[in-house]
């Protein structure tokens, strides 16, 4: 029996998603990886600790994709070219964006290091401001590196190779546990593990440690900062390698130099801010919760962690297929097939929805087993769980927005997504948020009895719903209107 021919089109496009989202979704995993590594290694050190990363994430994570954001406006702008067959033309883009990168993310360095008075202001916990800090300076290091790197790494995506990325941040991910162990527990701790795993193998004495080599201290959870800082050094310089010596050479990137482009910085400017902000004002929603919960203790903001981290881990299979709907969307409207484009942004939204649905089952049945992995220390545990149960139920919907989201940027279509961001984020999701954390009083004719963290993660529920559902029907509107032709006109998408 012959398939109808758009079931037959449908069935090929899904087999083109997954061949470009199999790599950026190790990529994604492998660079959550280093996230889940520094929660555990930290988490072995104190909750202290833990909490400490965490705070220090929690800011550094929200100005980094600030600027990651505007750097993936690459993606789409190469992906549209690679379409039209104008790949010589990329070079020039990723140029201007790698001056972006030193400008923007240096800007944003200078800023972390001031970060102090804003714990303070926020009453977190005192035990874990010196740690977070400390953090903050170390990691935002890398910060200049991995934007640059991510515009290299842009630019193969857009020409549709997946696969460098992917060789990079797994073997990033190897290069991070012995450089966390090294400043996490210091040098007599690393070498002492490397002599265990040498005796396991029958190599006795390969390891030998007598005086300190390279004299590193244990750091605890500072220490997960600066082992960040030189895996994004480590990880530019592998992407310079095949920027200078594979295929993606025809973009001609470095055939000339280019001083800055102000015209095409501006134009980067406009498609990416969108991205860049959307992205921040989502992760800033949840770190906002963990920097206003932090008055409740270290076990409280540990175990928003450890919820997160695993939420955050899930969430890269919809982030993943998200950039791959970019790239295809991308290219089928740079190629003129707009019939193809829309195909290609639906058949990625609806694998999506079957992706969160089926993590949903999982979450809550595996809920503890997970939270166990993380910490051994019971309120923990107990408080993570709860929270993974309420997590499950937003799986659908956030799996949605992310994908629905990338396929928006295959058209350029950035501003209108940016706005619906900021209204089910920040106008609804953090307030509703906040009124059930900390409970409302009587006065305003409504009372609600706070319930804790708890009450901010049912606020996430709110946000990402909203924001789900209306970038759906922006999907709608936008790929309609995309493929429809008038008589006597070209099929060419402007956005």
């Amino acid at each position: 029996m012959t398939r109808p021919p758009a079931l037959a089109r449908a069935a090929t496009e899904f087999l083109a998603l997954g061949g470009l989202v199999l790599p950026i979704l190790v990529t994604q995993l492998s660079q959550m990886g280093m996230g889940v590594m520094d929660a555990m290694m930290a988490g072995r050190v104190s909750s202290t600790d833990l909490a400490g990363v965490t705070l220090g994430g929690n800011l550094y994570f929200p100005a980094m994709l600030l600027m990651y954001g505007i750097i993936l406006s690459v993606t789409p702008s190469v992906s549209q070219l690679h379409g039209a067959g104008r790949v010589a033309e990329a070079g020039a883009v990723v140029r201007q964006a790698l001056w972006i990168a030193a400008v923007g993310g240096t800007a944003i360095v200078l800023v972390l290091h001031q970060a102090e008075p804003v714990y303070r202001l926020l009453d977190v916990d005192e035990r874990a401001i010196p740690i977070a800090v400390s953090y903050l300076r170390a990691t935002s290091l890398g910060m200049v590196p991995l934007l640059a790197y991510a515009a290299l790494r842009c630019l193969c995506e857009g020409m549709s190779w997946t696969r460098p990325a992917m060789f990079i941040s797994l073997s990033a991910l190897l290069l991070k546990l012995p450089l966390n162990w090294l400043f996490i527990y210091g040098e007599a701790a690393l070498m002492a593990e490397l002599n265990r795993i040498g005796d396991c193998l029958g190599l006795d004495g390969l390891f030998i440690y007598d005086e300190p080599v390279l004299g590193v201290p244990a750091m605890g959870g500072v220490g997960c900062g600066w082992a960040t800082a030189l895996v994004m050094v480590y990880m530019l310089a592998a992407m310079l390698g095949v920027a200078f010596r594979s295929r993606i050479r025809t973009a001609n990137t470095f055939a000339v130099f280019s001083w800055p482009n102000f015209k095409e910085i501006a134009r980067l400017l406009k498609l990416g801010l969108p991205i860049g902000l959307a992205l921040f004002m989502e992760v800033a929603l949840f770190s906002s919760v963990t920097l206003l919960v932090g008055r409740l203790g270290v076990e409280i903001v540990a175990s928003h962690q450890v919820a997160f981290n695993v939420a955050s881990v899930a969430f890269m299979v919809p982030m993943s297929l998200g950039m791959a709907a970019t790239i295809r969307v991308g290219f089928n409207v740079g190629a003129g097939n707009l019939a193809g484009a829309r195909i290609s942004a639906w058949v990625a939204v609806g694998t999506t929805l079957i992706w969160g649905c089926l993590l949903a089952v999982a979450m809550l049945t595996l809920r503890h087993d997970i939270v166990a992995l993380y910490s051994t220390e019971a309120e923990v545990v107990r408080v993570a769980a709860g929270l993974l149960a309420i997590g499950a139920m937003f799986q659908v919907f956030d799996s949605s927005q992310a994908t629905t989201m990338g396929a928006l940027r295959g058209y350029k279509d950035t501003s209108v997504p940016m706005l619906i961001a900021f209204f089910a984020y920040w106008a609804l999701g953090l307030p509703v948020g906040y009124a059930l954390c900390y409970g409302v009083d009587g006065d305003a004719g409504l009372t609600i009895d706070g319930q804790g963290i708890y009450g901010f993660w049912w606020g996430l529920v709110v946000g990402l719903a909203i924001a789900a559902l209306a970038l759906i029907a922006r999907l709608l509107q936008v790929s309609r209107r995309a493929s429809y032709t008038p008589p006597g006109s070209t099929a060419r998408w402007m956005p």
